[in-house]
């Protein structure tokens, strides 16, 4: 058996300990907000934070994140007011989402990001975000998501 602090919540799970996180995630526990896109790191889709750190589950053994924190999209916002994360709210808002199939990925990486940065630059997100892609081609939207998010959580007034 392996423990996992997933959304602050403890789960037990018993698989090889080889296993990729992100099958773990998805198959084990049934939390299909992480998605499956490359399985070799390379396109995002997969992301979650563990420990706050922007981390490919598809490429990480479960054995490896055992005893950590493990945030998912399902918890990235289960404490913020009406269980959005600023950045969820700001996807909505400037209508990001198109397939939708790497957005969660997106969002991940975006929220580490501004954690770490609270007033991100051009170049801040275009090295954060370099790592996901997008077959849609959102990026410009999700540009503009992640700077309403930032000043949101500055506590600046955001305008559309």
């Amino acid at each position: 058996m392996i423990s996992l602090n997933i959304n602050g919540e403890r789960r037990e799970v018993d698989v090889d300990p080889q296993t990729p996180l992100l099958w773990v995630l998805r198959d084990t526990l049934g939390m299909t907000g992480t998605k499956y896109g490359c399985g070799i790191s390379q396109c995002g889709a997969c992301t979650v934070h563990v420990d706050g750190a922007a981390t490919r589950t598809c490429v990480t053994p479960v054995a490896t994140v055992a005893d950590t924190e493990i945030t998912t999209i399902e918890g990235l916002g289960a404490d913020a007011p009406g269980g959005l994360h600023p950045l969820q709210q700001a996807w909505l808002e400037d209508d990001v989402v198109q397939c939708g199939y790497c957005q969660s990925g997106q969002i991940m990486s975006a929220a580490e990001l501004i954690a770490t940065t609270p007033e991100p630059t051009e170049d801040d997100i275009n090295t954060a975000m370099s790592g996901n892609i997008c077959r849609c081609g959102t990026y410009g939207r999700i540009r503009c998501a992640i700077k309403k998010a930032a000043a949101a959580m500055r506590g600046e007034a955001v305008t559309k």
